[in-house]
Parts: structure tokens; C-alpha cells; sequence
């Protein structure tokens, strides 16, 4: 398992719970420009609905496209937390893996900008989350034990 050769991690101690971890698969730290399984590096972002912060840089070797699944697996760690990764493609197997860890794998036009995706993300974060949004969200947060509460209170009719 190949580890990232390089990793700039931000350490400001203020994360207090709110940020959504995002992964963009990027080679400058400004576009998607990278396919998640050969992608040489990623920028991971704290995301909440009204700010955005750089929490880490990971750089990995050259990779290639050759199918070999244990590229993944340090990427996959990489990600630990994150909600989405943002590449410009990624494969079935790949999908499987990192849906199977709870990042949603998100294939973005050519040149998309992250400070773009970014704010599209937060827009969405204020109006209303979509579906894989929303889940990723609850996935964060844990259980909502007031869901149980309702339940309870209930009347049930057997």
C-alpha cells in the first residue's frame, strides 16, 4: 500500500464539530483535473454553510490507470471522514469502495473549479441538502435519537 509521499496538514485546533470533510482530487489545489484512481494528489476541505477551510494536502507518486486495487486502499484511508470526493472520473470498483466507507464519489466537468464547487456546496448546505447531502450529513452527526422519541410517542394500533 502506497502511502502519500507528501501531506500538509493544517492544525489550527478551531474545528469544533461543523465542517464537512471534502476531498478534491486535484494536481494544482485549484481544479478537478484528476481521476480518483490515479489521481497523484487530493485537497481535503472543511466545509460548513458559511465557511470553508483547507484542512490537508496529500501527495502521492506517479500512478497508473492499471486496474491494481491496492492503490486504493491509502487513498481510502486518506479520505477517513470525508463526506465526498470530487474527481473527474472514477471506476465501478472504486465506487463500490468508497461508497462501502461512506464518501460519496462526485464526477465533475473538465477544469471545475474547487473555490466553485465549493460555494455550490455551501449554497446547497443553506437551501436544503440533496439526498446523498443529507445522508453524509446524518452519517457525520450519528443517530438521531429525537427520531426514537417520535416513534415512541406514536400511538400503536396492533
Amino acid at each position: 500500500m502506497a502511502s502519500p509521499t507528501r501531506q500538509l496538514q493544517v492544525l489550527d485546533g478551531e474545528d469544533d464539530g461543523t465542517l464537512l470533510k471534502v476531498a478534491f482530487a486535484s494536481s494544482d489545489r485549484e481544479t478537478v483535473d484528476q481521476h480518483f484512481g490515479s489521481s497523484r494528489s487530493f485537497v481535503i476541505y472543511g466545509v460548513n454553510p458559511e465557511q470553508a477551510r483547507l484542512l490537508s494536502v496529500a501527495e502521492f507518486g506517479e500512478l497508473e490507470q492499471d486496474g491494481n486495487e491496492d492503490k486504493l486502499q491509502s487513498k481510502l484511508a486518506l479520505l477517513d471522514g470525508c463526506i465526498a470526493v470530487y474527481c473527474r472520473a472514477c471506476g465501478a470498483s472504486a465506487v463500490r469502495q468508497l461508497l462501502a466507507v461512506g464518501v460519496q464519489p462526485v464526477k465533475v466537468a473538465e477544469a471545475a473549479r474547487i473555490a466553485e464547487l465549493i460555494e455550490s456546496l455551501q449554497a446547497e448546505l443553506r437551501d436544503g441538502p440533496s439526498t446523498w447531502l443529507a445522508k453524509a450529513i446524518q452519517r457525520t452527526q450519528g443517530g438521531d435519537s429525537r427520531r426514537f422519541d417520535a416513534m415512541a410517542a406514536e400511538a400503536w394500533d396492533e
